[in-house]
């Protein structure tokens, strides 16, 4: 029986994947001998499929999922799960930001008891203050505005238990924010501290565009919170105008002059149907995800697979 599957999606990462295996099956190998290294390749243009092969013909403990194109991050996350046999399974980057030496500790909570480890940020190193501070602001804006209790300064790399796994492998939403979902199925949660190391080679893969995307996704897939604010924000701005139209009345009917001011008019104006606009953006947001429930299409299309055994 395997006691430890280790899902690692990668998406042009031929330069991250032989050294990676390296510190992975070093890692592994003091935990247990009885292990599984599950790389998914995301539709990778450059030659991480043949990286991967070549770790696997020196160790078939390597497994390969190859998607037919790229389907994201996120499914990648999931086919990974929904593959992995492991009584306890981890999920880490490719791009060796995350020490894979930090699985033993995360392990070693798992023995303790705990279904849900997860890896949490002491330092991030070579990192620019604006990717820093844009990220610190998404964690509180998502913590403030999420149903779900998701920790500050965490990203996918975290362990679960094979009954955390079971119940993970049950939803099948096609927008997923994986670190929100560990959290939501619940079970014994505690965390593990580590400080972030640099890319090893390549580029990130994350543009700020696609991390404002991953943002929106995080908090529309986990709260009806802004939906709710726009309501106030709504019912306040009736009021406000209502009050000012009154004020209007009075003022002609008291002094017998037409209001003067085209300029705060026609800015009232503005504000008023820029909120407006926005606030059906958002519903907009929320009806985009009913649409892509409803079409039930598969959440990836895997194109090849090595090392799985099959009825």
């Amino acid at each position: 029986m395997i006691k430890i599957s280790v899902v690692v999606p990668a998406y042009n990462e031929e330069a991250n994947i032989a050294p990676l295996c390296l510190r992975l099956h070093k890692t592994l190998t003091d935990i247990d001998e009885a292990y599984e290294i599950i790389f998914i390749d995301d539709g990778s243009k450059d030659g991480t499929v043949s990286e991967v092969l070549k770790c696997r013909a020196a160790d078939e403990r390597v497994k390969l999922i190859s998607f037919a194109r790229n389907f994201g991050h996120e499914m990648a996350n999931t086919a990974g799960f929904r593959k992995a046999s492991g009584e306890a399974v981890v999920i880490i980057d490719a791009d060796l930001q995350d020490p894979p030496e930090v699985i033993q500790e995360m392990y070693e909570k798992y023995v303790e008891g705990y279904d849900v480890v997860y890896a949490q940020r002491r330092s991030r190193k070579k990192e620019s203050p604006i990717k820093k501070a844009t990220s610190k602001l998404f964690y509180r804006v998502l913590k403030s505005l999420s149903d779900t209790e998701i920790p500050l300064d965490t990203g996918d790399f975290r362990l679960l238990s094979r009954r955390a796994v079971t119940a993970l492998n049950q939803m099948d939403e096609k927008n997923r924010f994986f670190r929100g979902l560990t959290h939501w199925i619940g079970f014994n949660v505690t965390q593990v501290y580590f400080d972030r190391d640099e890319r090893h080679a390549g580029e990130t893969k994350y543009s700020y565009l696609k991390l404002v995307r991953l943002a929106l996704d995080a908090i529309v897939s986990f709260s009806y919170k802004p939906l709710k604010l726009f309501s106030l924000f709504g019912f306040i701005s009736a009021i406000v105008g209502f009050v000012m139209m009154v004020y209007w009345i009075v003022k002609k009917l008291a002094f017998g002059n037409p209001t003067d001011g085209w300029t705060s008019t026609v800015t009232i104006f503005l504000f008023f149907f820029g909120l407006l606009m926005m606030q059906l953006s958002l519903i907009g947001e929320y009806i985009a995800r009913i649409y892509e429930e409803v079409r039930e299409r598969p959440l990836y299309i895997i194109g090849r697979e090595e090392g799985f055994k099959h009825e």
